[in-house]
């Protein structure tokens, strides 16, 4: 069971995202299903991370992209591979850091308090695709290039929990 403590919102991001590896690890260890473990996960970040509206999953499902386990408001339930910041990042299989949603052509709006988001594509370590990890914020400009790095890492860690 998971007893670890929640890292601090005010460390500095790279001791932050260190503790967030652990504490994902922790929280995954000895358990392989994936919507339990994107559940898990989800609450993780949206309770741990600061000004977040929006934390979860959307997975690849007959060639689009389904939403998963996540925390927040209720969300688009499907989008296609390319559309919007989620399925640009599937189609590319690059992380999207958008300061300014409103500034991206084809930013998909589920919820109207979203300013800034943040995508990281979820792929197998056979180069498959199961879907994305999603975030949004309420504030523009919240995410950066530490944190790309950092949720990289721990995205890295639940594909690992799940991939068999």
């Amino acid at each position: 069971m998971f007893e670890g403590t929640i890292p601090a919102a005010n460390l500095p991001k790279p001791a932050f995202y260190a503790e967030l590896e652990q504490q994902a690890r922790a929280l995954l260890a000895g358990e392989t299903n994936q919507t339990a473990n994107a559940a898990n996960f989800a609450a993780l970040l949206y309770h741990t991370m600061p000004q977040l509206n929006w934390a979860g999953f959307y997975f690849l499902d007959d060639g689009e992209l389904v939403v998963g386990p996540f925390q927040g408001k209720p969300a688009c339930v499907r989008i296609a591979i390319g559309r919007g910041v989620c399925g640009t990042a599937a189609a590319t299989r690059q992380t999207q850091v958008v300061p300014d949603v409103h500034a991206f052509a084809d930013h998909i709006a589920c919820d109207a308090a979203s300013q800034s988001e943040i995508v990281v594509p979820l792929v197998t370590r056979n180069g498959e695709l199961l879907g994305v990890l999603d975030l949004d914020s309420p504030m523009l400009e919240r995410f950066d290039d530490e944190d790309r790095q950092g949720l990289e890492a721990v995205a890295k860690i639940f594909v690992e929990s799940i991939d068999r």
